[in-house]
């Protein structure tokens, strides 16, 4: 495997996530402290927490926690899940078992870089770019001629980070065929299924549905659970999982004992934490609505399909990079600018950034943006 390079995103937020007042980019829901989620365990959960051996834990993950895991979707069971310490390292995992150097693959951009990098450390890569024009998304004809004798995986994320665009079903079912046809192994990168506003239509778990579907989960996003370090991979290849447990091998090895007791907890009340989650981002989107209606020269405002994010366009004269920069030094508001999803691969849109709208106390930061907007337009 070639060096990879800085993570971007995450290079970005070590000098602004902590420092900046308001974290108005966030791609996780509303997090939650241990008591609430203690205060939702059954008297036995709990107790299987505060009594738990501090000892290895199994490196596919422990078998309640997979069955737990396995309910959330229509077709796996236990033995198709194959937990991992965050989606990071399934990521990782998944790329380094399905890929070699003599092997091609294809992503979708813009993307979260691992989704490009990794494969490009390890073989060939190319890119099919999302249409902005078209609501994010996917042409399949593109994806099919971007297709070689030698692509081995196709991965794809919906909702999708960063513009929160779900694809369309027909176009989502063309695409499996499409991998079908070919054999190849598709991951579906689905962190954000289950958040977003009223009446989010959530497309069907690529393992439920595939043969050679990998779906990619974790307790961060949707679940605002990000501390737990929790994460997993469900599919239907039991050689391919196999593989991947003994590449986990060489990463963590098991997960935290504690957090798998915690996710245990969170995922018995499924339910009840997407409502919560997805209550504050119907609180919070019309109030986007109001704020970008009010500046209609400067920004190009969509309402996202899914998840807790937006790529907005920015329309001022100084560019996109040197607004986020002022705006967070200057009024402490931090945004994602376009250039940390810029691809290697093919032109991105240099004119947007990312917000988050999954977090509670959303209205301290909008008067943050709005009083450094009217500063700086006289």
């Amino acid at each position: 495997m070639q060096a990879l390079p800085d993570f971007k995103l995450e290079t970005h937020f070590s000098k602004w996530e902590f420092k900046a007042r308001y974290h108005m980019t966030a791609s996780d829901a509303e997090s939650m402290t241990m008591r609430e989620l203690l205060d939702m365990a059954s008297d036995e959960d709990r107790a299987e927490f505060e009594n738990l051996w501090l000892g290895y834990t199994q490196t596919f993950g422990a078998p309640d926690l997979r069955e737990a895991i396995a309910a959330t979707y229509e077709k796996q069971t236990a033995s198709d899940i194959l937990c991992f310490a965050g989606a990071s390292e399934g990521i990782f995992a998944a790329n380094s078992i399905i890929l070699d150097k003599d092997s091609h693959a294809i992503c979708v951009t813009p993307n979260y870089q691992s989704h490009e990098a990794l494969p490009n450390a390890i073989g060939e890569v190319s890119a099919v770019p999302l249409d902005p024009n078209d609501n994010w998304s996917l042409d399949i004809d593109r994806m099919a001629a971007a297709i070689r004798p030698n692509t081995k995986l196709i991965t794809i994320n919906f909702p999708h980070n960063p513009t929160g665009a779900i694809l369309p079903l027909d176009r989502y079912q063309a695409l499996i065929e499409l991998c079908r046809k070919h054999g190849i192994y598709l991951l579906h990168d689905e962190i954000f299924n289950g958040l977003g506003p009223a009446g989010t239509k959530h497309l069907p778990y690529v393992a439920d549905v595939y043969e050679r579907g990998l779906s990619l989960g974790v307790m961060s996003k949707s679940y605002g659970l990000p501390g737990l370090r929790i994460g997993w991979i469900a599919c239907q290849d039991a050689e391919i999982l196999s593989k991947m447990e003994r590449m986990k091998h060489y990463l963590s090895i098991a997960n935290s004992g504690p957090s798998e007791r915690l996710a245990k907890i969170a995922l018995k009340n499924r339910d009840k934490i997407l409502a919560r989650n997805c209550a504050i981002i119907d609180e919070n989107l019309p109030k986007w609505d109001a704020f970008f209606a009010r500046y209609p020269d400067l920004f190009e405002w969509r309402r996202p399909d899914g998840s807790c994010m937006a790529f907005v366009r920015y329309k001022g004269p100084e560019g996109v990079e040197a607004f986020a920069q002022n705006l967070v030094e200057e009024a402490g508001v931090l945004f994602l600018p376009a250039s940390i999803y810029a691809s290697s691969f093919g032109n991105t849109p240099a004119d947007h950034f990312r917000l988050g709208f999954g977090r509670s106390g959303l209205d301290e930061g909008l008067s943050a943006f709005d009083a450094h907007l009217k500063r700086n337009s006289k």
